[in-house]
């Protein structure tokens, strides 16, 4: 049987257009007995359909932190070569900002999208294996999207068609390098910013899947960068971490041009996401600690927010294998058994030889349901608590009863007050007097889905 290829990323070769390949043969694959895809290859399929967009910045340039040099700011441009010229697509200058690209050309980004979305959700299926239990699941994600499906119209049109989200930011020069940028509607001045890594189980990961939260976030005068990423089997866990990484590095040094706040980054990821952001702060600082040269601090980061995220792969391989993600893939996507602990931030963070990388370190604050079954709230718990014993100020936040898309989608959508993102919101206005004001008088957000349909939701949900 001829075997198939995944192209890698060489770190030796970054800014150049050459791959290695890794050839894999399914039969050496690390298989489970009793898996349903040990006949299933991996195929390349590089998502290169998205426009490329172009944005003249909002504010002048100005450095990010003392600390970026001449030659990281030379090669940040030459890894940007691939964004088109101010000249071949119009600017978002203050004097054409406020304009709309023509509804044609809308109509087109958003069938480009849906293709994409219902190529990811197939994919998902794919790598599942379609038995009984996926057939099933599968109904219920039918039942479950059919019931916010009000909130998702709403939701997409503000994505689609408002002026105050800039979609496809290229930060990068690898597939899918791209981020959404939410602007607040107030520009009286720099803005906090949160750096948001969107979850997928590492396969269906999209940036789009943050707008709710980035369309909140900046209605509180809060700048949300909604990174994208390579998912499997496009790239494996490391293609992850070094998109994820090259994502904070654009805003760290590229956000004040966009009206965002240098000195007031923090860093975010939801489920598959917040594993993969939190993988990346802890990259970052041991190469700090060790003294080599990158384009972004961990140090520019004021507090990392993990939202139902799990961090001892050693923990959960097994479960998530109970779940439906089987072992073989799980191991395939995290680049073997062998690779655990480097994906595994709370192992690693327990290594005496690395104090100095935990030392720098931010706050972290981890958000958590108790009736999530997806990722288990103690994957939380245990995390923080590891976090405290090696010197780093964490705390978990559970919530109690709910799950692992209730506190990112049944009860932002459910209006009202919103215990966790409110606790969220707290925490970053919490050194700014005047915002926490007008967090004291502002409006109960909109209700987007009539309350029986997310009662329904939560019941059915498959996640």
């Amino acid at each position: 049987m001829p075997s198939h290829i995944l192209p890698v990323t060489n770190p030796n070769l970054h800014s150049s257009k050459q791959h290695s390949y890794l050839r894999i043969d399914p039969t050496t694959m690390p298989l489970k007995q009793g898996d349903p895809i040990t006949s299933t290859g991996l195929e390349s399929s590089p998502f290169e359909d998205e426009t490329i967009i172009s944005v003249r910045p909002l504010l002048s340039r100005t450095p990010s932190f003392a600390g970026t040099t001449t030659t990281s700011s030379a090669s940040y441009q030459q890894r940007r070569r691939r964004v088109a010229s101010e000249n071949s697509l119009p600017s978002l200058s203050d004097d054409s900002f406020g304009q709309r690209p023509s509804p044609a050309r809308e109509v087109d980004h958003a069938a480009s999208e849906t293709f994409l979305l219902t190529r990811l959700s197939l994919k998902l299926l794919r790598y599942m294996g379609v038995g009984y239990r996926w057939i099933m699941r599968f109904l219920a994600l039918g039942c479950y999207s059919l019931m916010l499906f009000p909130g998702f119209i709403q939701v997409g049109y503000h994505y689609f068609f408002s002026s105050r989200v800039l979609r496809s930011i290229v930060y990068g020069d690898q597939p899918r390098n791209r981020l959404d940028l939410y602007l607040p509607k107030n520009t009286d001045g720099p803005k906090p910013v949160v750096a948001f890594v969107t979850g997928g189980a590492w396969i269906i990961g999209y940036k789009a899947w943050g707008s709710l939260l980035g369309q909140q976030l900046s209605e509180r005068d809060i700048m949300v960068a909604c990174i994208d990423y390579r998912n499997f089997p496009q790239g494996t866990m490391s293609n992850m971490v070094e998109d994820a990484s090259e994502g904070i590095s654009f805003v760290c040094n590229k956000i004040a041009d966009y009206g965002g706040d240098p000195n007031r980054i923090y860093l975010m990821g939801q489920s598959a996401g917040g594993h993969i952001a939190a993988c990346a702060l802890v990259e970052q600082a041991i190469k700090e600690a060790g003294g080599e040269s990158t384009t972004w601090s961990a140090s520019q980061i004021k507090a990392y927010f993990g939202l139902s995220g799990g961090y001892n792969l050693f923990k959960l391989v097994d479960y998530f294998h109970s779940r439906g993600l089987y072992r073989s893939i799980f191991l395939s996507i995290m680049e073997g058994e062998e690779s655990l602990r480097r994906f595994s931030p709370e192992v690693i963070v327990q290594d005496p030889n690395l104090k100095n990388a935990v030392s720098l370190l931010p706050p972290i604050v981890l958000f958590h349901g108790t009736a999530d079954y997806s990722i288990p709230a103690d994957s939380s718990k245990t995390f923080a608590e590891t976090l405290q014993s090696v010197g780093v100020r964490a705390e978990s936040i559970l919530y109690e009863g709910k799950t692992h898309t209730d506190l990112f989608l049944q009860d932002p959508m459910r209006g009202g007050n919103d215990r966790m993102f409110e606790d969220l919101v707290s925490i970053i206005h919490s050194d700014d007097r005047e915002a926490q004001a007008k967090d004291e008088v502002a409006p109960p957000r909109r209700r987007l889905v009539p309350e029986f349909m997310l009662q329904v939701a939560h019941m059915v949900s498959p996640f």
